[in-house]
């Protein structure tokens, strides 16, 4: 009971209220008087204090006072940290269009297809497995058809010609000065054309476009897959005018020449001609 009447007693005394009275000292005039209690103190001045620090917050956060703090930075800092952060997403968005345009080539060497990185396989379709079981009057059917193409001429000759590019009429890309030959010693599997300004580099034979991207040190490059296992390349360019995908003819426009990427000392057209995995040398079939 004693620690109830403490307790109790000890809130009243903030309730207890108090007058505060303010006299002129010439005439003794009552000018001021205020009655209060110790609650009533407490809570004004933690609603000033309350109220001070949002204006003080408020000040720092929507003007420029905050920067004469020590160690915020500045506008100019911040905009460079946005532009660095910019830069870096792009290089790294770059740097994944590299890789993906080696393993690209990787496959190419190695025999197999490329893989379109711009189209994506939708992942609410599922599927549908159809199998197809082969009957006795179709597998007859080719074995006819087998035996009928081992005496066809026009077959014989076709695969022929495809076992060899010595009678491939390849079109020009590009008409120009040559300032660098194959060489695979250096690793230069093409050669250099330096052609006009704005020159338009054209497809060298029908084909395929496998590849129309930005790569980090050949600049904007298209290849072209094209019949008898020929893939030609043109790198450097200043803009494509083809897509992965689309299928080119023989003299197509399908770049403009231009000085791309980090390996290129000035506009030209670097082009190079794969045969089976190999490349050879393009001044051996085509006039530039």
């Amino acid at each position: 009971m004693a620690d109830k009447k403490n307790r109790k007693s000890f809130l009243e005394k903030f309730k207890h209220k108090y007058r505060l009275s303010i006299y002129r000292d010439e005439t003794y005039e009552e000018v001021l008087n205020l009655r209060l209690s110790k609650l009533n103190v407490f809570a004004l001045v933690g609603g000033i204090t309350i109220l001070f620090l949002a204006i003080v917050i408020s000040i720092i956060a929507y003007t420029p006072v905050r920067e004469f703090i020590p160690g915020y930075p500045d506008e100019n800092t911040i905009v460079n940290i946005q532009k660095n952060k910019i830069l870096l997403d792009s290089l790294e968005i770059e740097m994944n269009k590299r890789d993906k345009y080696f393993e690209n080539i990787r496959r190419i060497l190695s025999g197999e297809d490329p893989e379109n990185y711009d189209n994506y396989a939708d992942t609410n379709v599922k599927p549908v497995n159809i199998e197809f079981s082969k009957s006795s009057d179709d597998s007859i059917l080719r074995q006819m058809i087998a035996q009928e193409e081992q005496f066809n001429i026009s077959h014989a000759t076709s695969k022929r010609k495809s076992s060899s590019i010595s009678t491939t009429h390849f079109f020009s890309p590009i008409k120009g000065l040559v300032t660098n030959t194959f060489n695979t010693t250096s690793n230069h599997y093409g050669i250099d054309v330096v052609a006009e300004p704005n020159a338009v580099v054209k497809a060298t034979l029908d084909g395929t476009v496998i590849m129309s991207s930005w790569t980090l040190e050949t600049g904007w490059v298209i290849q072209v897959q094209h019949d008898n296992n020929l893939l030609s390349v043109y790198k450097h360019n200043a803009e494509l005018l083809k897509r992965q995908g689309d299928f080119v003819k023989a003299g197509d426009p399908i770049a403009i020449i231009g000085n791309s990427g980090e390996l290129t000392t000035g506009p030209h057209l670097h082009f190079e001609l794969w045969h089976n995995m190999t490349p050879i040398n393009p001044l051996d079939y085509i006039v530039f």
